[in-house]
């Protein structure tokens, strides 16, 4: 971060919220300790009501998409353009008013000490704040999301779904978000493959019973995209524990039963009833052993993968 005081860029991205959109602008800090100024950035994905026109009449930055994107992408480019500004820090912030725009001290607070990369609003961090009215179902896809999460990072967060967040500029030049659908846990797993610091506090959270979810209307559908995303994740980012420990183990397994039917076979100069042992590990000892050198050439193509996010990063710098 610069030495001179930074600059912070609220980003919003957005989808059909004409209604809340001013609400979460007019609430958000003008002023902030540490800070020298606070611009706001909306982004509005293909909105089909009057968001940007709520956004033109507010006078804050702007980006329109001429149709709905997702989520992924509306974050990604909203960071782009957060950089183009100048920022050196970014918050990101949904535009219903679940979260309180007065909490963004709170989470800008860390990156200005230097104590964070990235700080995260969490609604499980403290059981005090845990919001009231969250579905049951959101609450266990929460914690299963939250606790595959944290096997990948060997880290011990409490909540990686949610969306309000702040990053440096450091964090943000880092980021390259590839999938269109959500960004929440493919951050976490890049951000900490990355080296970056990530730290959470707690933060009280408005649910709505009235209120759809735009992102997670069908649970089952946004339970498996996400985890798609997360595999796809780790894979880029780990290529030789997500093929070579697979690889190992059916090779190992394929192995042993491949000896034990050889021996078998010397021992007793027959070949039944270990036939289909001997073929199965066969088999085994084939598929594991394509599947380590795969995870051989995946491990090459990450180190290629380097240095094009180097280039990508000098080059929004």
């Amino acid at each position: 971060m610069n030495q001179k005081m930074p600059k912070l860029v609220v980003m919003i991205p957005c989808f059909n919220e004409e209604k809340t959109l001013p609400l979460v602008i007019k609430s958000i800090p003008k002023k902030i300790k540490g800070v020298k100024k606070v611009e706001i950035l909306v982004i509005d994905d293909g909105s089909t009501d009057g968001t940007g026109k709520v956004a033109g009449r507010l006078k804050v930055h702007l980006v329109s998409h001429t149709q709905n994107q997702g989520l992924g992408v509306a974050f990604r480019n909203g960071l782009t353009r957060a950089l183009e500004l100048g920022a050196d820090i970014i918050v990101n912030i949904d535009a219903d008013m679940q979260f309180n725009p007065k909490d963004i001290p709170l989470l800008v607070k860390p990156i200005l000490e230097r104590k964070a990369d990235m700080v995260t609003a969490s609604r499980f961090y403290n059981r005090q704040v845990i919001p009231k009215n969250m579905p049951l179902t959101k609450k266990i896809g929460n914690w299963s999301f939250t606790r595959l999460v944290n096997f990948l990072t060997r880290r011990k967060f409490t909540d990686t779904q949610c969306g309000f967040r702040a990053y440096s500029r450091e964090a943000a030049l880092q980021l390259n978000v590839f999938n269109e659908f959500t960004y929440t846990q493919e951050v976490f797993i890049a951000l900490v493959n990355k080296g970056m610091k990530i730290i959470e506090i707690p933060i009280k959270v408005k649910y709505f019973k009235e209120r759809k979810a735009k992102v997670s209307a069908s649970l089952f559908k946004y339970g498996v995209r996400a985890l798609l995303i997360v595999i796809r994740t780790f894979r880029d980012y780990q290529p030789l524990l997500f093929f070579g420990i697979p690889g190992a183990s059916l090779f190992s397994v394929g192995f042993m039963l491949t000896i034990f039917s050889f021996i078998y076979w010397i021992v007793t100069k027959r070949t039944t009833p270990i036939r289909m042992d001997f073929w199965v590990g066969s088999f085994l000892v084939t598929i594991g052993f394509l599947l380590i050198v795969l995870a051989l050439i995946a491990d090459m193509f990450k180190r290629m993968r380097r240095n094009q996010e180097e280039i990508l990063y000098r080059l929004k710098c």
